[in-house]
């Protein structure tokens, strides 16, 4: 009797190990692609590691059109937007018939 309970409790105690060393398992071998996402995303990021610039002005500004434009802004004076009117359709893309689901332009207020 004391060698089956022996036998028990050593079957016990290997089991008991075994399933608490389970979880130390680490995964050895990741995925070859493993962290491409993350570098891509860095590298999208990136424009130019190495810019120098030359303190030549941006294609198509010129300086005498941004003045003015400058000067108008600090007085008040700018060149405000044409009002654009807009109209409201019925939801799923047709109106009942009559028109009933469109309203008229609006005023631009």
């Amino acid at each position: 009797m004391r060698k089956l309970a022996s036998r028990v409790l050593v079957i016990a105690s290997v089991l008991g190990v075994g399933v608490s060393l389970g979880g130390c398992y680490s995964q050895l071998r990741l995925d070859p692609h493993f962290g491409e996402a993350v570098n891509q995303a860095k590298a999208v990021q990136i424009a130019d590691p190495d810019a120098h610039y030359a303190g030549t002005p941006a294609p198509g500004s010129n300086g005498r059109v941004v003045d003015s434009a400058q000067e108008r802004y600090v007085r008040d004076q700018g060149i405000q937007p044409v009002s654009t009117q807009t109209a409201t359709v019925a939801a799923g893309g047709s109106a009942p018939a009559g028109g009933a689901g469109a309203t008229a332009p609006s005023s631009g207020q």
